[in-house]
């Protein structure tokens, strides 16, 4: 199923990315883009953690979303998904949401990426500590919602974004734990269109396109540095 990708990059390349074993948390509208993209680059081996169920307001963006897949877990769905890709690939999911109290029972220490595509600040800092002290990389996800232009999207750190309340949000947790590693993340520059809503609205523009972001940060790290 590669052969047209080997036309672009080595064999050897992608025997580099078939090997590498990555974690992602959260496979909605980001998550759920970054992790298809990686499964067509190569990548075989995952683990994906997500709680929510497929909704039907998740039809409008997120790949992963059908009609027939409406109350199912998006971990198992996508393990579905992806199996239906390429069979070779070995996914582990878990229905869970990640809290202090359970994130040592993943073995960071197996993973060559951690993906962090979830929505909750206090997971997102939990990642990033447990990515430092274990040596692992890891890029971030921020905000896609309220936003209609894929084209302002960019792949920064953390400390550089404008315009991105959760990455506002963010850099202050860090901050307060004393951690200012630059942290990979992909943003948008675009001002969250104002809705007087607290629902956060959303299309298939900006999160699909942050997932893509994301998926190219990954496979350019592999196939240009090999670790």
């Amino acid at each position: 199923m590669f052969e047209r990708l080997q036309l672009i990059i080595s064999e050897e390349d992608i025997n580099k990315v078939k090997d590498k074993n990555i974690l992602i948390v959260g496979v909605g509208g980001v998550g759920g883009a970054c992790f298809e993209a990686l499964v067509r680059l190569g990548v075989q081996k995952f683990t994906i953690i997500d709680n929510d169920v497929f909704d039907k307001s998740n039809l409008n963006r997120q790949l992963l979303s059908n009609l027939s897949n409406i109350g199912q877990n998006k971990a198992k769905e996508a393990k579905i998904r992806g199996l239906n890709i390429n069979n070779d690939c070995l996914i582990d999911y878990k229905e869970k949401f990640l809290i202090k109290e359970n994130i040592d029972e993943i073995n960071i220490d197996s993973y060559d990426y951690i993906i962090d595509c979830c929505d909750t600040l206090t997971t997102k800092v939990l990642l990033i500590e447990k990515a430092l002290e274990h040596n692992k990389k890891i890029i971030c996800a921020t905000g896609t919602g309220n936003r209609l232009n894929p084209t302002m999207l960019k792949l920064t750190n953390i400390w550089k974004t404008n315009n991105d309340p959760l990455a506002k949000n963010l850099r202050k947790a860090l901050r307060d734990k004393n951690i200012k590693a630059k942290i990979p993340v992909v943003a948008s520059d675009e001002l969250p269109i104002k809705t007087g809503e607290r629902t956060v609205g959303s299309c298939a523009l900006v999160p699909n396109t942050a997932g893509f972001y994301i998926a190219y940060w990954v496979f350019n790290d592999i196939i240009n540095t090999g670790k």
